[in-house]
């Protein structure tokens, strides 16, 4: 009788270790609970390859060895990322799609467009990196510096044109700040994203490129462009003898960063364990994520879940007071 009653308890004691070996075990509602993730994930860009995704792929390639299952890039470009953000927010909130993003499809096309979602549809799972813009133009242009731009849009008004990555994006706003407060007047040419931008420029098709970066950076440093400018407080240290803005007498100050969000609902424990993961591969790849973004002169600036959601509030509130202003003036 004893034996039985051992063999009967070895036997669900064997269960139980069998059934938590797998991620399957019972709530104490009774019903199955599955360990996340089970399955690959998605991570949705609203842009062309090589310009979002550069800022992100160096803290995911790891990720399968945090999270068990693979994690793949899916691209949706088109109407500045907002394509792509929108299919997210559409999203069944089960944390296998998740949108990889900077601030531009989240937080500003909603204050400057009618979109069929809005912030409040996302989660901020965690930022990542970080970018300064440049202002660029081909080696052979006969602008040198922020002074020639000024002095040659005076005599021409409309007539210099700049890409950008997108309408009312940070690359776009940026700009229109700096004309406004220069007196000039210029005209815009959108993009697909950061990298078409910059294609354009190179191509010839604009005078200039606003740019993040990731697809700038490699034909600064082949010569292929000559950066004029830098919108940071400082000069940075990748190209130091760049001038920012603000030594120029305009003092445009704007940073991208690149980050994850899920759709509204996901749950917290889903989001924790994806900003976790990160974590620990920023932990444990530093080397590697420093060297991956060092290529592109970007920054690991990597900020978790509860600290982030704060830090995206406060940014959408100081960029409905800029674009408010911005807005009046372009009007």
């Amino acid at each position: 009788m004893i034996k039985q009653r051992r063999s009967k308890w070895m036997g669900i004691l064997g269960t139980v270790v069998l059934l938590a070996t797998l991620g399957w075990i019972p709530n104490e509602s009774g019903a199955a609970e599955v360990k996340y993730p089970t399955r690959p994930i998605q991570i949705i860009i609203g842009y062309e390859p090589g310009s979002t995704d550069m800022g992100l792929k160096p803290f995911t390639d790891r990720l399968q060895e945090y999270l068990g299952q693979p994690v793949s890039y899916v691209y949706k470009p088109g109407a500045a990322g907002t394509i792509g953000a929108s299919f997210v927010a559409k999203a069944k909130p089960d944390g296998y799609t998740i949108l990889g993003t900077s601030q531009t499809p989240v937080i500003l096309s909603p204050l400057t467009k009618d979109l069929d979602y809005k912030l409040e549809d996302f989660i901020p799972i965690c930022r990542a990196s970080k970018s300064s813009l440049i202002l660029a133009v081909k080696a052979d242009s006969p602008w040198k510096t922020i002074k020639d731009i000024v002095e040659e849009a005076k005599k021409s008004p409309a007539k210099l044109t700049y890409s950008t990555a997108a309408v009312f994006g940070s690359n776009h706003l940026v700009m229109e700040e700096f004309v406004k407060l220069a007196g000039i007047n210029m005209t815009h040419v959108p993009c697909k994203g950061s990298a078409p931008a910059v294609t354009a420029a190179l191509g010839g098709h604009v005078n200039m490129v606003s740019s993040t970066m990731a697809p700038l950076s490699p034909h600064i440093k082949s010569g292929a462009l000559r950066p004029l400018g830098v919108f940071e407080k400082e000069r940075i240290k990748e190209f130091p003898d760049v001038p920012t803005f603000s030594e120029a007498g305009y003092p445009v100050v704007h940073v991208v960063w690149y980050a994850f969000f899920a759709p509204k609902g996901t749950p917290e424990e889903v989001v924790k364990t994806i900003s976790t993961a990160i974590q620990k591969v920023v932990k444990d790849q530093q080397n590697f994520i420093e060297v991956r973004l060092g290529k592109i002169s970007l920054n690991a600036a990597f900020l978790k879940y509860d600290d982030f959601a704060k830090e995206v509030k406060a940014y959408n509130e100081e960029m409905k007071k800029i674009i408010k202003e911005l807005m009046k003036s372009i009007k």
